[in-house]
């Protein structure tokens, strides 16, 4: 009885001390060898990342902080640790169509949408597994809003995915998207909502923000070919009067507008009219170039994704595809130059969702972006462009707890974030 009344007292003693110990439930302590915290020129060692729920609570030295008793604590100490990764050019509910299966055509003409819905969710899920904890996918390609119901469907924790910044439809006008090509008395599905005029494209604008579209993507451009002096040459699409209207619609909204524009006419009436970026901007002549600088509007280049898939040398097509690759290297390079604000875009759909997402930081390094830049242009940057500055592509106190790890430096090898270990997207691990 003396040795039970004791061992209960013990008891009584510990249970009281672990009543009054502090305890974390619910906080994770990451331990970083390295750290690329997405705004810094310099990396860190030996860091202490605290996150509480699905934010970042503190970041401090190793040699300074205590784990909270009860934390989680997670051992990356051999690892680089940056924040989750931005893709700020994608399509869900493209899969890169092969030419030989249908290509775009058998993408809206067979596959109905319940397939397009369930094979967007794996491109999201391949996204978030490669380290890509936000995304901006710049329309659905004739799927509606369903890049809308993709988002909610993350956000209510049904299926694993980045965060979503999406844009339905996009705009372009009659004679301005496929299906094309089809006997003219058929009224075929098109990938994009068709205006004509201001009053169809302000209209148009309200219709896709009041069903959830966070950014409006205008196509100012169409076809390309070689023009008879061997330049490139795209169809113009909107008017500046009808591009305004898309924009003033937006900007009330408090919302911003992305164009697809590759150079010439299109590119011009796409800044003339107040765009917020230019998607792609193969062709930027040095006009365009000052024009962007002076109304801050960011490039989103997409370089890899025009370095595949080309058509036969000897064919128009195949010359085009040679062309495009030819100018848009030397425009990325005086974008860069000129201080252009430049976030990291892959057109992901265009490719197929199999191939790695980094594989656009190779592309901008070789020409002649430096790696922090390059990471920086995944991270910090594009936040700001969402006006999510501060939030997101950033590892400091009060981000939302993106964080991911790699093997080796990519500040000496930018090609290790093709391998992502550990992704954590707001506090929760979906990667180890």
């Amino acid at each position: 009885m003396r040795y039970m009344l004791a061992a209960i007292s013990t008891i009584t003693l510990v249970a009281a001390s672990l009543a009054q110990a502090p305890t974390a439930p619910g906080v994770i302590v990451i331990r970083a060898g390295t750290l690329i915290d997405g705004k810094s020129d310099q990396p860190r060692h030996d860091q202490v990342i605290i996150i509480r729920g699905d934010r970042i609570e503190s970041v401090s030295d190793a040699s300074s902080t205590k784990a909270p008793a009860g934390a989680t604590v997670l051992d990356l100490t051999k690892a680089t640790v940056l924040p989750g990764l931005i893709d700020s050019h994608t399509h869900i509910f493209l899969q890169g169509e092969d030419p030989a299966q249908g290509g775009y055509d058998d993408n809206i003409l067979k596959q109905g949408i319940a397939l397009r819905a369930a094979r967007a969710t794996v491109s999201v899920r391949r996204a978030l597994e490669q380290g890509f904890t936000t995304l901006r996918d710049v329309e659905t390609e004739g799927a509606g809003y369903g890049d809308v119901e993709i988002k909610q469907a993350i956000e209510a924790g049904y299926v694993p995915g980045p965060r979503l910044f999406v844009s339905t439809r996009a705009i372009s006008t009659t004679g301005g998207y496929p299906l094309e090509g089809y006997a003219p008395e058929l009224d075929m599905p098109k990938g994009a909502q068709l205006i004509d005029g201001p009053v169809e494209a302000r209209k148009a604008a309200r219709e896709q923000l009041d069903h959830g579209a966070d950014w409006i993507k205008v196509y100012m451009a169409h076809r390309s070919w070689i023009g008879k002096n061997g330049e490139l040459v795209s169809q113009p699409t909107l008017t500046v009067e009808e591009l305004k209207a898309v924009v003033d619609e937006t900007h009330g909204w408090g919302k911003k507008v992305a164009c697809h524009a590759y150079g010439g006419i299109g590119l011009h009436r796409a800044l003339d009219g107040g765009c917020d970026s230019i998607e792609h901007g193969l062709d930027l002549d040095d006009a365009a170039i000052a024009q962007m600088l002076k109304q801050g509007t960011w490039y989103c280049p997409t370089l890899a994704v025009y370095y595949t898939d080309w058509a036969p040398a000897d064919t128009p097509a195949g010359q085009r595809d040679r062309k495009r690759a030819a100018v848009h290297g030397p425009s990325f390079q005086k974008a860069l130059k000129s201080g252009v604000k430049i976030v990291f875009g892959t057109d992901m759909g265009g490719i197929p969702w199999t191939e790695p997402i980094a594989q656009e930081f190779p592309r901008m390094v070789e020409l002649g972006m430096s790696h922090t830049d390059a990471i920086k242009s995944a991270t910090s940057r594009p936040a700001d462009m969402l006006d999510m500055s501060g939030q997101i592509g950033l590892i400091a106190p009060g981000a939302y707890a993106d964080v991911i790890a790699v093997d080796g430096d990519p500040l000496r090898d930018i090609k290790v974030l093709e391998n992502v270990h550990f992704v954590m997207k707001g506090g929760k691990v979906f990667k180890q």
